[in-house]
């Protein structure tokens, strides 16, 4: 049987600028291929932190993390950018779109420093805006879109170069209802596909669609789905 696709073995995130902040406290965790999880807690508690050790945008200060049976603290940093660049695609609250530029140069901007030439970008482009439904606006400047087809657009860029895991901080926290019912369907068929999906809210319609559902207190991780603490996970 394969591996988990991603391993926290005792990851911790603590800051020492002044008194110690235990933003994680030490974590077991694994997310196999193909899982739908989403993150809870209040403001403060952790939830983000974790989100940015697993998408490579920041280091544990203590414990193991894996990427597909990588051991990433040993791995050089080009190796950490090609993991990022090229295994996961991330999406932010505030859709971090370029005005002046269209939809489909947007979506191509994401696989700027990426192995790809600028014909196989511009072909990728186009077919994640399809698969986004998105295709009759690809032309067009973001600024002109309402905010559910300004967050797909974003998610269209993230997941343009192929990655296996896609990281969603908020991604329906600017959204009203309607438009998060779209996002939230896009996302859907994107996990029937075949894509991992780790997703942050504050919502709990959103962490509803979560098939694996956890929440971070304090720094500690404990997974919810059913009422149930994961094995091994840190409560």
């Amino acid at each position: 049987m394969a591996g988990p696709l991603l391993s926290l073995a005792g990851v911790a995130r603590s800051y020492v600028d002044g008194p110690v902040v235990h933003a994680l406290r030490p974590t077991d965790l694994e997310i196999g291929a193909g899982e739908y999880v989403t993150i809870t807690g209040p403001s403060g508690s952790g939830k983000s932190t974790l989100l940015n050790l697993l998408g490579l945008l920041d280091w544990p200060s203590a414990g193991s993390y894996r990427v597909d049976g990588l051991e990433t603290a040993e791995a050089a940093e080009p190796t950490k950018a090609a993991i990022r660049g090229q295994l996961f695609g991330i999406v932010f609250q505030a859709f971090h779109l370029l005005g002046g530029r269209s939809a489909v140069e947007n979506v191509e901007l994401g696989m700027l420093y990426g192995p790809y030439r600028r014909p196989e970008r511009r072909r990728r482009a186009f077919e994640a805006l399809d698969r986004l439904g998105l295709s009759h606006r690809a032309h067009a400047d973001p600024r002109t879109l309402p905010g559910g087809e300004r967050q797909r657009v974003a998610i269209a860029r993230a997941i343009a170069p192929g990655p296996r895991v896609l990281y969603c901080d908020e991604p329906t926290g600017n959204l009203d209802s309607d438009n998060t019912g779209t996002v939230l369907a896009s996302l859907a068929e994107l996990h029937a596909e075949g894509l991992t999906l780790v997703v942050v809210t504050h919502d709990p319609v959103v962490a509803a669609r979560g098939v694996r559902r956890l929440r971070v207190t304090d720094g500690r991780v404990a997974d919810v789905t059913g009422g149930r603490a994961a094995p091994g996970g840190t409560e």
